[in-house]
């Protein structure tokens, strides 16, 4: 079972700082230099300069981005800019957005999760890391020694028990909150009553947890605590024994898993019937029409399908778009080719597009990464603006989002999906709350 813990969070002292939200940020996996050049400007005490601190002339090993970050953090709470809860807290989290016309409130709760390596208990992955990633966090978290975001996690509760004892918890009481660049709203309550905190730790305790994002931090953490096992510096109840975490109901209405579609560059040109030929009797494909512009209407067709196995491809040479449904035969190639995996990696939409497409009907297993849109407009922009004549986007791919279910039943079966798999949005905010590793 799942071993969950309510802890002394660190939080900025409104007094010291003024509006919250002028001091928060997203996680660093988001930022781009013009975000953080404007996180930099809108606050001396902006949790940038910890979470994503930016690189100096002149940095060597002694003095650096991270140990910058390290200066910030310590200096913060000597001066008082943050604040230690007096008692331990659950803080309960809700994120108000608006997506597509639509109002959402993604519900859950920030807490500890005590930390175990993947594969050997209750937490389980769904996505793969890299190095580079992890890397940096772990030089953050050495300088640093706190979790200055929290990952998130899903755990399943069908009868909404959890749900509706944060609701119990935040009734009635004001709420912190605090406005992100996307205009978000994102809402806590520090919950120290001993009696709600025993009653959602009972609850959570019960059940498996998967990691809907923050992958990198978590091996970061297990990393770290690792090393301070390896100088006999840990004892069971050291705080490096866990992780911050943010935990939503699998069966949360708020739950938004965007999809992540993919440019090409490196494909030979394709026109649409040349695709056609390619893909042979793996797909079932129909065009769909001509234009870029055309994106939208291709998307709402598929939605109205929701198949993980259909596909929709935008031949730049041509203009065309193709929907493509995954036939008897592709499904018996992608069984065979993708064997080492489960059913239910091999039915995956971006598998599906990778492995049997790409890589194996298109023959390109060396191409340059693609890029990562989550709008269908962005899409439309990204090709209408593409100006790498040297290396153009040749083929674009329309893919549906992998969903809390597929999530659940790859991670089960030991595996992890393909990079760029889910996307929930919107994403957790940095600087709410948080964890001290070291006193």
């Amino acid at each position: 079972m799942a071993e969950i813990h309510a802890f002394r969070g660190w939080r900025y002292d409104l007094g010291h700082i003024g509006a919250l939200s002028d001091v928060v940020a997203p996680p660093y996996d988001v930022i781009d230099p013009q975000l953080q050049e404007a996180l930099y400007k809108r606050h001396p005490a902006n949790v940038i300069r910890v979470e994503l601190n930016r690189e100096e002339p002149g940095d060597d090993q002694t003095n650096n981005r991270y140990t910058r970050a390290a200066w910030f953090f310590q200096n913060w709470r000597r001066e008082g800019v943050l604040r230690r809860e007096a008692d331990p807290a659950f803080y309960v989290y809700f994120q108000n957005f608006e997506l597509d016309g639509r109002r959402w409130t993604r519900r859950g709760f920030i807490g500890l999760l005590r930390l175990e390596p993947f594969g050997q208990g209750t937490v389980f992955p769904h996505e793969q890391t890299h190095a580079a990633a992890k890397q940096d966090r772990l030089r953050l978290l050495e300088a640093c020694q706190a979790n200055t975001s929290p990952i998130f996690a899903l755990y399943p509760d069908p009868e909404q028990q959890a749900q509706s004892l944060l609701e119990h918890c935040v009734a009635g009481s004001p709420a912190l909150s605090a406005v992100d660049h996307l205009g978000v709203e994102h809402q806590l309550w520090p919950v120290t009553d001993v009696g709600q905190i025993t009653q959602l730790t009972a609850l959570l305790g019960k059940q498996p947890v998967f990691i809907a994002d923050g992958h990198h931090r978590y091996e970061t953490a297990l990393a770290y605590r690792d090393r301070l096992a390896q100088q006999q510096r840990l004892d069971s109840n050291h705080p490096a024994q866990f992780v911050m975490t943010m935990f939503v109901s699998m069966a949360d209405e708020g739950l938004v898993v965007l999809p992540t579609h993919r440019l090409f560059r490196g494909l030979p040109a394709l026109d649409a019937s040349r695709l056609r030929e390619r893909l042979g009797g793996c797909f079932q494909t129909r065009i769909v029409g001509e234009g870029s512009d055309l994106a939208e209407l291709v998307w709402e067709q598929m939605l109205e399908q929701a198949e993980q196995e259909q596909l929709a491809f935008f031949t730049v040479a041509d203009e065309r778009w193709t929907l493509a449904r995954l036939t008897d035969q592709g499904r018996q190639l992608m069984d065979q080719i993708a064997a080492e995996h489960s059913v239910a990696w091999r039915r995956l939409g971006v598998a599906v597009l990778h492995r049997l497409v790409v890589e194996t009907l298109l023959e390109a297993k060396q191409l340059p990464t693609p890029t990562y849109v989550h709008r269908v407009d962005e899409l439309v922009r990204a090709l209408e603006t593409d100006n790498a004549a040297t290396d153009p986007y040749t083929l674009a791919a329309l893919v549906m989002p992998a969903g809390v279910e597929h999530i659940q039943q790859v991670s089960q079966a030991g595996e992890r999906m393909p990079a760029k798999s889910t996307y929930f949005y919107p994403k957790l905010l940095t600087g709410l709350v948080f964890y001290a590793l070291e006193p």
